[in-house]
């Protein structure tokens, strides 16, 4: 279950990294730069840390980060119904919630 959620927090991070740039770069929004920023270089970290043995320090960078994306963009979700970004952000912040915690049980 540990090389799933690595990739994954891969892949969420560069999204979520990606995201934060194209809401700078079309909307001009510092603060999405920032938080997408941080939270994408922080899943980044957390796969590497996944990668370089140190299961429980990336597996719990993982899970805050994904809990708190998920709980940021899933309500917007729920009331906007936009899914850029909010639907997919908060979709696959729960879905990296859920691989969490699988690796935790399966480690």
């Amino acid at each position: 279950m540990l090389d799933p959620t690595r990739f994954f927090y891969y892949l969420f991070g560069l999204i979520t990294l990606g995201g934060g740039i194209q809401a700078f770069l079309h909307v001009g929004s510092k603060a999405s730069l920032i938080a997408g920023g941080i939270s994408g270089i922080l899943l980044l970290v957390a796969g590497w840390l996944l990668q370089s043995g140190q299961i429980n320090g990336g597996l719990i960078l993982g899970l805050i980060v994904t809990l708190g994306l998920a709980g940021r963009f899933l309500p917007k979700f729920f009331k906007e119904g936009q899914w850029w970004p909010a639907g997919i952000e908060g979709w696959l912040g729960l879905v990296g919630v859920i691989l969490t915690i699988a690796a935790f049980v399966k480690k």
